[in-house]
């Protein structure tokens, strides 16, 4: 004998529920329907669903009419083309797509994008969704509001002048190991050109972590993190799945960043060791716990001994070794993808304008005063006008960072006649802001001298948005734009290079940032005086 359902049963009237007479035959529909009639019904109303809320939250901005039900364009995603992006930049300042549980919303003019990273009651960083579950959901990147306020000012003394200056002889000699290798490569491939991007990668990698760490990771680690960073790179997809899956990127991801983290809580470890003894700062980790144990000092003195001190401002708390491991990665993470583009760029285009390039050799050799060898100062590094001129202008003709994902905290008003619900993702972009015609003479073209002698930095303050703006902008920014200067710089002195154009240099592929799809085939050779 079969037992009648309970919508049988309510319909019957067994369960003495009230059923309105106009709802009946939804209860017989219904009581008499198969399984698989039930899940398509099930499935047709969350399709109507997930397309309705993307209309919603689509509202009046520029985006397809439908989306592809739940996934929306999530293949596109998998391999993005900056053709694909462009189009979306160019399509109105607010565009959107909708993707798996995420609506994201795009901000393509300068103006929108100010307006996105100077709205921190509005909006928070969220980098990308895998982002949490690699970097970790309490990094400090993520914080927001005062603790992101107290967190970045006691991370400003690691980029002051006199920090700056200590970093610099580990600098110089990755530069000079990695130049050396540049040349052996070309002679092992019998001087035919070799794709460099990869190696790129690896001499940014390298000299961030001897920025970052300094010898406290030994050179075998050094070349691990860099091949496995490529993996957290692919897991760091603007859009990637939900979940972590075994063996997809982001599980190699997470695996590739658990093993740095390991390293620079063990090389955090040695610092403290060593800036305890008396040791002077050399790399970041050194600075930072130098800072750390000077506010110890402070705090724990009696006001007598007070008098003979100078207080640290700001006085820092104890960071554990894993704090500031994740910090450190998380300068690694904004670092790496980001001057490996900007290196291989570099060395693209001054190899393809010659004329730049023996301005910049000329400077460098002035500044050392005719020895090719000689290290150089910070007041050096900040002497080389035309140098430091042509590396902004690279920033703004091939910038790294292209966009940056936010999220917003609550509905964020962002014109009078769009608000971006809350929840969803939006993305300030950079590029237009930096093709801007009305404030770039010419700016499909490479020229330093609009920084040299022209009115770019003034004239493009607010459009130069390479390091974003507003409350989260760059803290490394200043770091970062000098390292590339000494790193042309000394390439120019002991290098000569030769690039190999293909049909497909000066295209764009997208990964993470940009880069020359053929992967800048180059080669070199020992520049000889």
């Amino acid at each position: 004998m079969e037992t009648p359902s309970p919508l049988a049963s309510a319909r019957d009237g067994n369960l003495n529920l009230p059923i309105p007479p106009q709802l009946g035959y939804v209860f017989d529909a219904i009581s008499n329907a198969g399984p698989w009639t039930i899940l398509f019904t099930v499935l047709a109303v969350l399709v109507a669903y997930d397309q309705i809320m993307y209309i919603l939250n689509k509202g009046s901005i520029v985006g397809p009419a439908f989306k592809l039900p739940f996934i929306g364009p999530f293949m596109e995603s998998m391999d993005p083309k900056w053709e694909e992006y462009y189009a979306k930049w160019t399509s109105g300042p607010l565009s959107c797509v909708s993707v798996f549980h995420k609506f994201v919303v795009i901000a393509s003019t300068r103006d929108m994008a100010r307006k996105v990273f100077n709205s921190p009651s509005y909006v928070k960083p969220c980098v990308v969704d895998a982002a949490h579950k690699l970097l970790g959901a309490d990094n400090w990147v993520f914080l927001d509001g005062k603790a992101h306020v107290y967190f970045r000012k006691g991370l400003n003394g690691l980029f002051t002048r006199r920090a700056l200056q200590s970093y610099l002889p580990g600098q110089e000699e990755v530069y000079n190991t990695y130049f050396r290798r540049s040349v052996h490569i070309t002679e092992q491939a019998g001087g035919k050109p070799v794709p460099f991007m990869s190696e790129f990668r690896e001499l940014m990698c390298a000299v961030s972590l001897r920025t970052f760490c300094g010898r406290y990771i030994s050179d075998e680690a050094v070349k691990r993190i860099a091949d496995d960073y490529y993996l957290i790179t692919e897991a760091m997809e603007l859009v990637n799945f939900p979940i972590i899956l075994p063996f997809t990127k982001t599980w190699h991801g997470k695996k590739a960043a658990d093993m740095v983290l390991l390293e620079f809580s063990k090389a955090c470890a040695r610092s403290k060791v060593e800036m305890a003894a008396g040791g002077e700062p050399t790399c970041v980790m050194d600075a930072w716990i130098k800072n750390i144990l000077a506010s110890q000092t402070w705090t724990e003195a009696s006001e007598e001994e007070r008098k003979k001190l100078e207080k640290p401002s700001p006085l820092l708390r104890e960071f554990t070794d894993y704090e500031i491991a994740q910090t450190v990665f998380t300068f690694l993470f904004a670092s790496q993808d980001a001057t490996s583009s900007a290196a291989t760029w570099l060395f693209q285009t001054m190899a393809q304008r010659p004329d730049i390039l023996d301005r910049v050799r000329q400077e460098n050799h002035e500044i050392r005063n005719g020895n090719v060898h000689a290290a150089v100062d910070l007041d050096q590094l900040e002497s080389m006008t035309y140098t430091r001129a042509a590396v902004k202008e690279l920033l703004r003709y091939r910038p790294p960072v292209i966009m940056v994902p936010y999220m917003a905290k609550k509905a964020f008003p962002i014109t009078d006649s769009y608000t971006v619900p809350k929840g969803a993702m939006i993305i300030p972009t950079t590029y237009l802001a930096l093709r801007d015609p009305k404030i770039y003479e010419n700016p499909d073209e490479f020229d330093p001298e609009r920084y040299y002698t022209g009115d770019a930095e003034a004239k493009g303050a607010k459009n130069f948005l390479v390091f974003g703006a507003g409350p989260h902008v760059c803290i490394g920014q200043r770091y970062a734009q000098l390292n590339l200067a000494l790193l042309i710089g000394k390439a120019s002195l002991l290098l000569d290079w030769k690039h190999h154009a293909t049909p497909l240099s000066e295209e764009i592929k997208v990964f993470a940032t940009i880069f020359p799809k053929d992967d800048c085939p180059l080669t070199f050779t020992e520049r000889k005086w």
